[in-house]
């Protein structure tokens, strides 16, 4: 941080409580990013850009306001708190409305490992984005690309409230992606791959990122369609971690709550498969996710959602607690322009014990999904329905390319006969090995 971030928090703080305010807090955004892209062989952009936000919440009474800024002068920085104060006045009571508890705070602050100390200059980031293109491109049969990038990025964050919490973390993203296409005309297929990590020597080599991308794009070529049928499903890691997705938001403190989820009524129920087993660690060392403390200040700590196929817990920020009755799960995340919401960190699903190969050996007919389509998901009844593209599995092996079907079911009968493969790896925010599902319905030709 460039910026003295704890004495401006401090200042906005105490000025709020002089102009009438009973509590606040502040939060403080400073980030820097630089991208470049790559395409058909020729750079096409260089971009850098650098930001500072500042937030300020204030209490009176149960009212509450959110004002937000990226004027750092002394006369805006004077005048927020009298402006924040005004707002809340005005604004409607909302009884769940307060700081975090002092007790639930957190006191230590560990050091996760998050920041990469050497920035990469543009020409590291123009190398990066040329080998990825160029590789992909260099497959048999990738015949365009929609272009390679590299980019970097570090962010760092500070909270302070009124009740004496001062805390500050920041972290780096290195990342690099390609998208190819293979074939001519009618029969262009597209795919990609990327790779993001905190620390530059912790990134999958550009090459094999390109490669894999051009290998994926010539694998889905001459699709074929598939007959409407109820089959196994076995979903690729990258879409399995997208039912983590749906899974999250179905125990989020607010959703439950507000009575709109499918899940609302299973706490303590058996809602997977026994032995699925499903974490959420904010102190993964140089986890993508990681933060030492939850965005309203609380300890945060690594915690299994689901145990032995039991749901265990709600997500829960200070505001969802108070209306269940419950205490704070430590899971806020929040912005400079409004409330704290529950949110996940580093969620993953415990992988199981036999191979991707083992898991589809024993399928006659089934479907192994690698893309998804569509936004078919109800939260409040479990209905999944997505438009899909993957392969076709036949005798226990992987058959031939399948495009332009649909696959459903609802999320409540999908966990229960969810099975996890043995091949989960550390590469998202979520992660997920490959995952099997049984009886899901296929809607082809």
């Amino acid at each position: 941080m460039t910026r003295n971030p704890q004495d401006i928090l401090g200042s906005l703080i105490d000025g709020a409580k002089r102009a009438g305010a009973d509590a606040a807090d502040a939060l403080y955004i400073e980030g820097v990013s630089s991208s470049v892209s790559y395409r058909l062989g020729k750079l096409e952009d260089v971009e850098r850009a650098e930001s500072y936000d500042l937030g300020l919440r204030v209490f009176v009474g149960q009212r509450v306001a959110f004002v937000s800024s990226s004027d750092f002068s002394a006369d805006a920085l004077t005048a927020l708190p009298g402006r924040a104060v005004a707002m809340a006045r005005l604004a409607p009571e909302d009884k769940f409305a307060g700081l975090a508890p002092a007790e639930k705070l957190a006191r230590d602050i560990p050091d996760l490992d998050l920041e990469d100390p050497a920035e990469p200059g543009a020409e590291r980031l123009i190398e990066l984005a040329r080998a990825v293109e160029g590789a992909a491109l260099a497959v048999p049969g990738v015949t365009n690309s929609e272009g390679g990038g590299a980019s970097f990025s570090r962010r760092a964050v500070a909270l302070a409230t009124s009740t004496g919490f001062y805390g500050r973390h920041a972290g780096t993203s290195h990342s690099i992606g390609v998208a190819v296409l293979a074939g001519e005309g009618v029969g262009m297929e597209r795919d990609y791959d990327h790779a993001s990590a905190r620390h530059a020597g912790d990134l999958r080599d550009a090459a094999e990122i390109g490669r894999t991308a051009g290998e994926k794009a010539v694998k889905r070529l001459n699709p074929r369609k598939a007959k409407s049928q109820s089959v196994p499903v076995v979903f690729h890691p990258d879409e399995a971690a997208g039912l983590l997705g749906h899974f999250s938001g179905a125990i989020s403190g607010a959703s439950i709550a507000r009575g709109v989820s499918f899940l609302k009524d299973r706490m303590g129920r058996k809602v997977f498969a026994p032995s699925v087993r499903i974490i959420d660690d904010p102190h993964r060392i140089r986890g993508l996710r990681s933060k030492p403390f939850d965005g309203e200040g609380v300890a945060n700590r690594r915690m299994a959602l689901v145990e032995d196929g039991v749901l265990t817990t709600w997500l829960l920020d200070c505001a969802s607690a108070r209306q269940l009755g419950l205490e704070t799960t430590g899971h806020a995340a929040r912005g400079t322009g409004g409330p704290p919401m529950p949110s996940t960190t580093n969620l993953y699903l415990e992988p199981g014990t036999c191979t991707p190969e083992a898991l589809i050996a024993d399928i006659e007919q089934g479907f192994y999904v690698t893309e998804l389509m569509g936004m078919g998901v109800n939260g409040v009844t479990g209905d999944y329905s997505r438009g899909a593209a993957g392969f076709w599995i036949e005798k226990g092996k992987i058959a031939y390319p399948v495009s332009e079907v649909t696959i459903a079911g609802n999320l409540k009968d999908m966990f229960l006969n969810l099975t996890p493969a043995s091949d989960l790896q550390f590469r998202h925010g979520t992660n997920s090995p490959t995952v099997r599902i049984e009886g899901m319905t296929l809607a082809g030709s």
